[in-house]
């Protein structure tokens, strides 16, 4: 059987990321960064392991990254992350100079579409991949949170 390196694919390995955080009883959001069919970066939310507001799935994406590249932009490189980025991923993503962002899932509330915050202009944004089995993660946890409280 031949593999399929296709977006859903790579979703699809952001999404066990952010099964590893939801086991963590961090916020659901996971990420692959990607090139050439190869997976270099895979990172989930750790904003309540590290107790660091900035510590978001894309943010440690981005280091990581970085690290693996030897050099500080992500040109060349997808990112596949289960949630629409806020504004401050976006702002990173954006100094980083990534070629592709592929997110499944909008963030109607603190995405960072809804702020005007923008991309580098070079960055190709696809959204809608596997939209429902990310945003469902999401609402799992959410009322998890608050059945317990």
């Amino acid at each position: 059987m031949i593999q399929v390196f296709d977006d859903q694919y790579f979703m699809k390995k952001a999404l066990e990321e952010a099964y590893i955080a939801y086991e963590a009883n961090e916020i659901p959001v996971g990420v692959v960064v990607v090139v050439k069919d190869k997976i270099i970066a895979r990172c989930h939310n750790l904003t309540e392991t590290l107790n660091d507001v900035t510590a978001h799935a894309e943010m440690q994406a981005i280091t990581a990254a970085a690290s693996f590249l030897g050099g500080k932009y992500l040109r060349n490189c997808t990112m596949y992350v289960t949630l629409e980025p806020c504004q401050m991923c976006a702002g990173a993503l954006y100094w980083s100079q990534l070629s592709k962002l592929v997110f499944g899932a909008p963030d109607t509330h603190r995405g960072y579409r809804k702020f005007g915050v923008q991309l580098h202009p070079k960055t190709v944004v696809k959204n809608g991949i596997m939209e429902n089995e990310c945003s469902e993660l999401l609402k799992r946890f959410f009322i998890e949170k608050r059945n317990l409280n």
